[in-house]
């Protein structure tokens, strides 16, 4: 109860020294196109391509060749980085199953082990959807809504790259399980 009441008044304080006039943009309209680099993607090998230069391509080069091989080797390299991650988490789990006699000390090695667990589950349900991406890339799929067929936007493909549903359409999907549940 102290607790709630001291994040209560936590956050009272803190929105009390905002200032009211304060705007506050959304995600994607942070990431705006530098012309600078519009073109750059013509004459930059794949390997070398930035973030900042996939974003500033013309909208009509939307899902071209360059930018499906893009995001195909951003997905394969994430997919490569969590098997190495599986690897290791592997590797520090048998290194750890030392016997300690102090019941607080297994109890956070145990907790840690815990810990790592659940985040290598999540990757392997991360994985799924990587490995479906790299299946929509192939279909020619890739880039586009699953339920309005609408371009998802260069912009969250960076920030998501298993990302199947535009902006607005997850944004209802999450409404309505909030209204509905799930």
């Amino acid at each position: 109860m102290a607790q709630s009441v001291a994040s209560t008044a936590a956050k009272a304080s803190y929105t009390n020294t905002m200032p009211s006039t304060m705007q506050v943009s959304p995600p994607m309209a942070s990431a705006k196109k530098d012309a600078k680099l519009a073109n750059n993607w013509k004459t930059k090998p794949l390997e070398e391509l930035t973030d900042a230069e996939v974003l500033a391509m013309p909208d009509s080069e939307y899902m071209n060749d360059t930018q499906m091989a893009f995001f195909r080797r951003k997905l394969v390299l994430l997919k490569q980085d969590m098997h190495n991650n599986a690897g290791e988490t592997t590797e520090h789990l048998r290194e750890d199953t030392v016997v300690v006699p102090d019941p607080a000390d297994r109890a956070t090695i145990e907790e840690e082990h815990a810990l790592e667990l659940r985040t290598r589950d999540r990757e392997r349900k991360l994985l799924k959807k990587i490995e479906q991406s790299i299946a929509r890339i192939d279909a020619g799929d890739y880039g586009y809504c699953d339920e309005t067929g609408e371009p998802i936007g260069v912009g969250r493909l960076l920030a998501r790259p298993t990302a199947t549903l535009s902006l607005e359409a997850q944004q209802r999907r999450e409404l309505k399980q909030k209204m509905f549940g799930d």
